[in-house]
């Protein structure tokens, strides 16, 4: 059983920057398939970027050249860098965690999730 714990989320005012964070409880973040996802109230869980063993990345086109993830294997922590947040940036963000090295896109292929962690932007 992997855990996974997010951190970072807050409310910010729209441009500002935020950072979350994924701690798991093992090296997962080394050997699967990592990846955030986000879901706004009466809306479907979204994939939001993917990171898989070799570090490959992967972004929805409505965060591309906004968002950065990334993770340090030392720390088994994975990372959301998060610039130029829009108001429909708002949603709980996840952490998720693949059983696989390599990425599919979709929630279906995740089997280890965090709590989440809610980031609001304003206009």
């Amino acid at each position: 059983q992997v855990h996974l714990m997010e951190s970072g989320g807050g409310s910010v005012q729209a441009g500002w920057s935020l950072r979350l964070s994924c701690a798991a409880s093992d090296s997962t973040v080394s050997i699967r398939c990592m990846a955030w996802f986000r879901q706004a109230p009466g809306k479907e869980r979204e994939g939001v970027a993917t990171i898989d063993g070799s570090g490959t990345r992967r972004f929805a086109d409505s965060v591309k050249g906004r968002f950065t993830i990334s993770k340090d294997i030392a720390k088994n922590t994975l990372y959301l860098q998060m610039d130029s947040l829009k108001p429909e940036d708002t949603s709980m963000y996840y952490c998720a965690a693949s059983n696989t090295y390599y990425c599919s896109w979709g929630p279906a292929s995740f089997i280890y999730w965090g709590q989440g962690t809610q980031v609001t932007v304003s206009s």
